[in-house]
């Protein structure tokens, strides 16, 4: 068994950092949707801005909305504005095709791949 990357939401834009929050990361459920990424799903944020990574989980945001919120401790690794990837991953014994959403700087869908 190994660990493959199942979806990722690239380069999203962080719109806010609430530090008096519970903790996760809460994302348009549009986005979440597109990525097959589950509410409450383990993800893993790389900071492209900082180069800070933390795992942590999925909340569902407003659909439409482009909230990419970075919630709780995380706070402390991001900055409003910052660009981060959000990757999930899947335990699997065969290869598999990840899914990749591009995002523009509204968090938009800009392209869609799969590899």
């Amino acid at each position: 068994m190994r660990w493959m990357l199942r979806s990722k939401i690239h380069r999203a834009t962080v719109t806010e950092t609430r530090l008096d929050y519970e903790g996760s990361i809460t994302i348009d459920e549009d986005l979440l949707d597109l990525a097959g990424i589950w509410v409450g799903e383990k993800v893993t944020v790389a900071n492209v801005n900082n180069g800070n990574r933390f795992d942590t989980y999925t909340l569902p945001g407003r659909r439409g909305s482009g909230i990419v919120a970075v919630n709780g401790a995380a706070a402390h690794l991001c900055s409003e504005g910052d660009r981060v990837i959000i990757m999930a991953y899947e335990l699997t014994d065969e290869p598999i095709h990840a899914k990749v959403i591009l995002v523009d700087s509204a968090n938009g869908v800009s392209r869609e791949l799969v590899y």
